[in-house]
């Protein structure tokens, strides 16, 4: 039987998913083409069935948008898919060159490291607002470090020498090595530092 791999690449099949929590959220499975077409849209978590690789894809398209403000442009994105698969291969090649592994794993790993645990809600009391600490749901958490690496590699490709491919690849890797370089890494500590003091 013939072993699908990863963008005809990668192999997944020995890539387990260490975070208890993210073990249903986090699918390794690979696919042929990373690009189902929201096959599973409108169905309750759909999400966690996407090959994880994927769901970077997927938000790798609209990767301007920070708090419903158009921060940054796309202009190189703009909903097309196949420009979104060629940056996030490139990505992945890069980070293979830089760490010698295999680079799924590396984005798994990541993943893992930058999902925050927990995050701020606003719950109002008689007209005053106060902040209160909740847990992060496993599929958010999942969420949340996806868009932390997109929103970060923008903010560095932005109107700079560095390509999205090269500023993707890093956000990546300095997550992997939970580097406060990382976007991903120091959000998730700046949100956690503020649950931590809303208690």
């Amino acid at each position: 039987m013939t072993k699908i791999l990863a963008f005809n690449r990668w192999d997944c099949s020995n890539i387990k998913v260490q975070d208890p929590g993210l073990v249903r959220y986090i699918n390794v499975t690979p696919v042929i083409v990373p690009r189902t077409g929201a096959r599973y849209a409108g169905n309750r978590f759909h999400k966690s069935k996407l090959f994880i690789v994927e769901r970077l894809i997927n938000r790798l398209m609209n990767p301007g948008h920070k708090g419903k403000k158009h921060f940054k442009t796309s202009y190189h994105i703009t909903g097309k898919a196949t420009n979104a698969v060629r940056v996030v291969e490139e990505a992945l090649k890069i980070i293979e060159d830089k760490t010698k592994k295999n680079p799924v794993e590396v984005l798994v790993r990541a993943i893992e490291n930058a999902a925050p645990r927990e995050e701020i809600i606003t719950i109002e009391y008689g007209g005053a607002r106060y902040p209160k600490a909740v847990e992060m749901s496993p599929q958010r958490r999942v969420d949340a470090a996806l868009k932390f690496f997109v929103q970060g590699a923008y903010h560095k490709a932005f109107n700079s020498k560095i390509s999205a491919e090269q500023a993707l690849a890093r956000e990546i890797i300095g997550a992997y090595n939970s580097s406060a370089d990382s976007l991903a890494i120091s959000k998730k500590f700046e949100l956690e530092r503020q649950a931590d003091a809303s208690r």
